[in-house]
Order: C-alpha cells, then structure tokens, then sequence
C-alpha cells in the first residue's frame, strides 16, 4: 500500500498550475515513481528534494511531456503534458541538469539565439535579453563569451535562456549542483524572485538543506513522495513539538530525563549532549534542570535547536523503511 501526500491549491480556491495524481513510472522492471500524487498552486516555489536516484528528474520530465507516466495523470496549466497546445508549451520552461550553451557566442547571444527559437521579433529580443539578463545579474557580463564566464556565472546564463520567453511556469533541475554555497543562495535569490513576479516554480535538489528556501517542500525517496508540507511544518510534523539541545559537563544519558512529563523524546548526540523533545519548551526547561541537579550533573546550557531538515529528511526516511517494513509483513 502506498502512501500519497497533497498539496491544498492555491489560498485564493484557484485550480493548480501542477497536478499530479498515483502517477507512476517503470523502467525494465523497475519503479523510477511510484504512486506520487501532489498540487502545487501559483506563484509558489515548490521543492523536490532527494539524493540522486530518488526520482526527481523522472517527475520532471514526466511534466513536461518527455516521458508517459505507466500509471495516473499529470496535468500542467490543465493540459496533459502528451498533448501540450503550442500556446501552453509557450508559457512552460524547462531548464535541464545539463543545458548546453554556446561557448563562442557571447552571454547576449546565447539568450538571443533562444529568444529567436521561441519566434521573438528582433526587436522585441533587445528588451527581453536585457531583463533576462539583469535578473540573474549578468547584464554587465552581456559580451563575455559564454566559454570565459564561471561556472556559477553559466549556470545563471542557462537560467536566462529558460526565461526569456516570460513563461509562466518553470521546471529547473538541479540549478544549484556543483555550485558553492555563496551561488547556491544566490541563485535561489533569483529563483525567488522569479515567484515574487507571479512565476510557479518546480525545482529540484539534491540539497536538502535548500528546503528553506522553498514555500512547499517535497521529499522523494526511492521514487515515493514520502513527505510534503511547508518548511516549518515539516520540522513540527517529524519531531512533534519544541526540540532543546542540552550539554553537560559530565557524560549524561537519556534516561535521567525520559520521566520528565514534558519530554516525548531523548536522543544521544554525543557523551555530554542530548537533544530532547518536549510538548513545551517553556514547561520542559526548568524541569530539565531540576532533573540534572538530582541526579548531580553540572549542566552547562539548555537551549532551542532548529533540526536542520538533513534531520528531517533522515527521519522521514526512517519512518519510510518502518511503514514499508510493516506493509510487506501485512502483505506476507
């Protein structure tokens, strides 16, 4: 049995600019998706976080129309990718892992070259080059050659060629990989943007750290969708309340405060740190402290911890391997 998540459409009751329903794919034998099921609503910025392998690329080609799903349906702008109008195909960008540019043409040529793909009149190319260009911040590159810029500096080139068009709806596939960290914000500022201007964004990631900068997230593992919800409520949903980091002076166990009322979980995360889970932070602390002085540990803080969403996305995993264990008993 398998498990499907959802995204509500848009605040405003609008229908979703994304759709996909039990949708599956399988290649030789093998399930590359499996059963995944998700709205994403306009104007959001949707991530589909996984490590390599999980089926984020499927998903995406899935939605734009280069691969038929084995089961369910897809929907983009209403439309079956497989039989995408001119005009809806026209207001879609799909920017791949690994987009070619033309390393002798300079950074306005290679926008001018698909701009003149999409049938954009000469003279309207001159504005739309520029504003692709100044959004990814590479107008004062314009006459370098493609070849020349870095790799950071070509990746936002790639990312201008995909919307000098103005679609309406853009597919990006890893933007980020290979990028250093300092890029990888950077480009994600632009990414953000782009939403900010009424844009729906499906972008992919291996990065899970980049959940935060998405308005929904959507965790994949070996091609099931096993979690999708804002950041933060995400972080809310795998720990179930206020999380505390607690360090010590001496080595201390999660026994001394399993007790504590307020406390739903311990973990160990090193000799003289637990990391602790509580309904209420501001209930659990003195009582935390309480416990330690019993017991006679010398404690040296008791303070809030943000699971980083690597924590999140390896609980969610956990739990994952634990339904499906559970399922396959079931089905033995």
């Amino acid at each position: 049995m398998h498990s499907a998540a959802l995204v509500t459409a848009s605040p405003h009751g609008s229908d979703p600019v994304i759709a996909l329903s039990g949708v599956s794919r399988r290649f030789n034998g093998l399930w590359a998706v499996r059963d995944v099921s998700m709205e994403v609503p306009a104007g959001s910025i949707v991530g589909l976080i996984g490590p390599s392998g999980s089926g984020k690329t499927t998903t995406v080609r899935l939605l734009t129309g280069t691969l038929r799903p084995t089961h369910g349906e897809a929907r983009v702008l209403g439309e079956d990718p497989q039989r995408f109008s001119r005009r809806t195909r026209e207001r879609i960008a799909y920017m791949p892992q690994l987009f070619s540019l033309y390393p002798d043409l300079t950074a306005r040529e290679n926008v001018g070259f698909v701009a003149a793909l999409y049938g954009i009149s000469w003279f309207g190319r001159r504005s739309r080059i520029q504003r692709a260009l100044s959004l990814v911040e590479l107008w004062d590159a314009r006459d370098q050659r493609a070849g020349d810029l870095s790799g950071g500096m070509q990746r936002r080139l790639e990312l201008a060629c995909a919307i000098v068009h103005d679609p309406q709806v853009l597919f990006i596939d890893e933007p980020t990989a290979g990028i250093d960290p300092i890029l990888r914000r950077a480009i994600w500022d632009e990414l953000r943007a782009m939403r900010d201007e009424g844009r729906t964004l499906l972008v992919t990631t291996q990065y899970v750290s980049e959940a935060e900068y998405c308005d929904r997230v959507a965790l994949l593992a070996a091609g099931k969708l096993i979690a999708l919800d804002a950041p933060e409520e995400l972080r809310r949903s795998v720990f179930g309340g206020d999380v505390l980091q607690v360090d010590a002076e001496q080595p201390i166990h999660p026994q001394l405060v399993a007790n504590v009322p307020e406390v739903i979980a311990v973990q160990q995360a090193g000799a003289r740190r637990l990391i602790v889970t509580a309904t209420q932070a501001g209930l659990a602390t003195p009582r935390l402290i309480e416990a330690f002085r019993a017991a006679g540990v010398t404690l040296v803080s008791v303070e809030e911890h943000e699971p980083s969403f690597d924590e999140v996305f390896t609980e969610l995993v956990r739990r994952q391997a634990g339904d499906g264990d559970q399922d396959a008993a079931a089905d033995g």
